[in-house]
């Protein structure tokens, strides 16, 4: 009998042994900051489709492009976009155990694009520096106060890197002597294979807004091809720095040729297109989520009240209400 035992036991531990085991994934959403505080009723969708972090995204304001001053945490601004805010929402979300990235965000005046954010002089460069650091440092502190599990020291400002790569290896210095957990930076899509620092990080983070596909209605077999280049390309530098992947932002609208240019919120594009999203967010699931190099994702964009958002006539990224809401539930759903 013992020695009956003792095989079953050897073929359970054989078995077991042969069973992969799934890395942990962050299963994330981008939480919108909005004019209110937040309540369970709010969190509850998030948990239900799953996820298991979410980003949250105070914001910093500029006047345009070459204006170096960044304006934060006023009482003009929504409530969740503001330190008190912020606060809130993350004590709220680890009340119902998700996690928190905090990903503070700079709103250029007219929606201009961040990553071309330029001082025309020193003087202006260096007061951009020194309002930058005031705005980052004070969500870090927030970030090791709050325990936050992961901080985004920026998100898309390639010319500010570019001109300034000095600057930023600095204030990741700083940035450690206050908050300790782990790191990241949120690189737009043609940015992130030139980005100065990820070996002072903890994540390599890649706003993920690569074209995959130049159809009307992408098939989920045209943008799993279109997704081969560019994934060779991220597991390169994933393997030259030794460091994960996580996409800080992912998604796609509902719209027709949603693969094309995935980055564009232009709304004269309204063709509501629902099979277009779900094939494209489908393709980026089966593509990354199944490899060990790569640590998860945050879908954009999630928003606080729930049932008054999204549907099938919403042509915008928000998942919520829509046929993909489900494809996420399933996917950050495996085991």
């Amino acid at each position: 009998m013992r020695v009956f035992l003792t095989l079953c036991f050897l073929l359970f531990l054989s078995s077991c042994a042969m069973t992969p085991i799934k890395p942990y994934k962050i299963n994330g959403v981008s939480f919108v900051a909005s004019r209110d505080s937040i309540k369970e009723n709010n969190i509850k969708p998030i948990i239900n489709v799953n996820a298991n972090y979410a980003a949250i995204m105070p914001f910093g304001f500029i006047k345009n492009l070459e204006h170096p001053e960044i304006i934060h945490n006023t009482d003009r601004q929504w409530f969740g976009e503001t330190r008190a805010g912020a606060k809130q929402y993350i004590n709220e979300l680890h009340k119902n155990n998700i996690k928190i990235m905090i990903k503070p965000q700079i709103w250029v005046w007219r929606g201009e694009f961040t990553g071309l954010i330029q001082m025309k002089s020193e003087e202006n460069w260096k007061a951009l520096e020194k309002t930058y650091s005031e705005f980052i440092l004070e969500y870090a502190e927030l970030a090791e106060e709050m325990n936050v599990e992961i901080f985004c020291i920026g998100t898309e400002l390639e010319r500010f890197i570019d001109n300034r790569p000095e600057y930023w290896f600095s204030l990741i210095k700083k940035i450690k002597t206050i908050y300790k957990g782990k790191l990241t930076y949120a690189a737009n899509w043609n940015e992130f294979d030139r980005t100065p620092f990820w070996s002072k990080l903890d994540y390599i983070g890649i706003d993920a807004y690569f074209p995959v596909s130049q159809s009307k209605t992408p098939t989920l077999e045209e943008c799993l091809k279109g997704w081969e280049k560019h994934k060779k390309e991220i597991i390169s530098i994933s393997k030259n720095n030794n460091k994960p992947i996580l996409f800080t932002e992912y998604g796609y609208r509902s719209v027709d040729y949603s693969g094309k240019e995935p980055w564009k919120s232009d709304r004269t594009m309204n063709q509501v297109n629902l099979e277009a999203q779900t094939n494209t967010t489908q393709a980026l699931y089966e593509t990354f989520w199944k490899e060990d190099w790569f640590a998860g994702g945050f879908i954009w964009k999630w928003f606080n009240r729930h049932d008054e958002v999204g549907g099938e006539k919403n042509h915008m990224f928000t998942p919520q209400n829509k046929p993909v809401e489900a494809l996420i539930k399933q996917n950050y759903s495996l085991k």
